[in-house]
C-alpha cells in the first residue's frame, strides 16, 4: 500500500473518531450542583420531621413524686412531720402517665423530703430521658445553699429550681442577700426558677419583679397561675393584674397547672378559660405551659382527668392547635432544650 493511501486511511479513521465523540464534545456543559440555601438539606429536612414529631408530645410540666411507706423506711425517709397522705410513688406515676398518654415530666421536689434529693435524684438516673429535676433551693442563713444548687445541678443534673418563701429564714424575703445569691446563680447555671406562692401572689409580687430587674437572665416559671383564682373582688383583681405584668419581663412563663387549687368549680374547671384567655394574649403561648400536681390531683380529677382538662378549656377560649401544642408541651421541650428528643 502507498504512504498516500496510509494517510488516506489514518485521515477517514481520524473522521471516524471524531464523528463518534462528537456528540460528548458539543453536548451542553451542565452547571455544577448547586446547594442553595433555599433547598433542604437532609439535615435541615431531618430536623422538620423531628420537629412535627415533637411538636405533638405532652410534657407535664409539675408533678411530684416520693418515697414508697416501705421506701421511705429501708433507703429514702420523709422529713419528720411532713408524711404524706397519698401514695406518689415512681411506679404509681408511670402507671397513670402512661394510662393518660404523657410523654415526660418537671419533678419538683417535694416537701415530703425537703432537702434531702437523693430519692428524686435515683429516678432521674433511671429515667434520663423522661425525667427533669427541680431541685428546692435552701435559703440557709450561712450561704451553703448556694453551693448545695450548684452541686445539684452540675453533679445530679437538675435543670431547675423552685423557690419556696415560706422556707427562707423568720422575717426575711426572697430578696434578701442569700436570695439574690441563689437567682443569681441560677441564671449563671442556666437553670430556670419556679416561684411558689401559695399565700397568694400579691405578697410575693414585689420581691419577684426586683428579681427580674436585676437579674434578667435568670428565666422564671410561676407555679399554678400564681395561685390566682378567677376574681371576686377587687384584692383579687388586683392580684390577677399584677400576674398579667409580670409578662413585661420576657424570662417569665407561667404554669396552667394544678388546676383544682385555682378552680372555685369542679373538673372541667370552666371557670378557669378567662384566666387562660387573658394569660396567652399576654405572654403567648410559648410562655404557658401545663401542669398536672401529681399525685395531689389524682383524688380531685385523676391524672388523666388533668391533661384532658386543658383541652376542654382551650376549646373555650378558644386556642389555635398550634397554641394548645405548646402549652400542652413545646414550651417546656424548649425551655429544657435537648432533653425530650423524638
Amino acid at each position: 500500500m502507498s504512504k498516500h493511501c496510509m494517510g488516506s486511511e489514518a485521515q477517514l479513521k481520524y473522521h471516524d473518531i471524531l464523528k463518534l465523540l462528537k456528540p460528548l464534545i458539543t453536548a451542553p456543559v451542565l452547571p455544577p450542583l448547586s446547594f442553595s440555601k433555599k433547598a433542604p438539606s437532609v439535615r435541615a429536612f431531618a430536623a422538620k420531621m423531628a420537629s412535627s414529631e415533637a411538636k405533638a408530645r405532652v410534657i407535664d410540666s409539675h408533678l411530684h413524686v416520693w418515697a414508697s411507706p416501705q421506701e421511705a423506711v429501708e433507703k429514702y425517709p420523709y422529713f419528720p412531720g411532713q408524711e404524706p397522705t397519698l401514695p406518689g410513688h415512681l411506679d404509681f406515676l408511670l402507671e397513670s402517665m402512661e394510662e393518660a398518654g404523657v410523654d415526660g415530666a418537671l419533678i419538683v421536689q417535694p416537701i415530703n423530703h425537703k432537702f434531702d434529693h437523693s430519692l428524686v435524684t435515683s429516678v432521674l438516673k433511671k429515667y434520663p430521658t423522661k425525667f427533669v429535676g427541680c431541685c428546692l433551693a435552701n435559703p440557709t442563713e450561712d450561704g451553703s445553699g448556694v453551693k448545695e444548687l450548684e452541686l445539684l445541678v452540675l453533679k445530679d443534673g437538675y435543670r431547675a429550681v423552685r423557690f419556696n418563701p415560706y422556707l427562707w429564714p423568720s422575717g426575711q424575703k426572697m430578696t434578701s442577700n442569700i436570695g439574690k445569691a441563689l437567682f443569681s446563680k441560677a441564671g449563671e447555671l442556666g437553670v430556670p426558677v419556679g416561684f411558689m406562692c401559695t399565700k397568694g401572689l400579691n405578697i410575693h409580687i414585689s420581691e419577684i419583679e426586683e428579681l427580674c430587674t436585676e437579674f434578667p437572665s435568670t428565666v422564671v416559671l410561676l407555679d399554678h397561675l400564681g395561685f390566682c383564682k378567677p376574681p371576686t373582688n377587687d384584692e383579687e383583681n388586683l392580684a390577677f393584674s399584677e400576674l398579667l405584668k409580670l409578662s413585661r419581663f420576657p424570662q417569665v412563663h407561667v404554669k396552667f397547672s394544678a388546676l383544682f387549687r385555682v378552680s372555685r368549680t369542679q373538673f372541667p374547671y370552666q371557670d378557669l378559660f378567662p384566666l387562660l384567655s387573658q394569660v396567652v394574649s399576654s405572654f403567648g403561648a410559648k410562655r404557658v405551659m401545663w401542669g398536672s400536681d401529681f399525685p395531689y390531683v389524682v383524688p380531685e380529677c385523676g391524672y388523666k382527668g388533668a391533661k384532658e382538662a386543658v383541652s376542654l378549656i382551650a376549646n373555650q377560649v378558644p386556642l389555635s392547635s398550634s397554641e394548645l401544642e405548646w402549652i400542652m408541651g413545646r414550651t417546656v421541650m424548649q425551655l429544657f432544650e435537648g432533653q425530650w428528643l423524638p
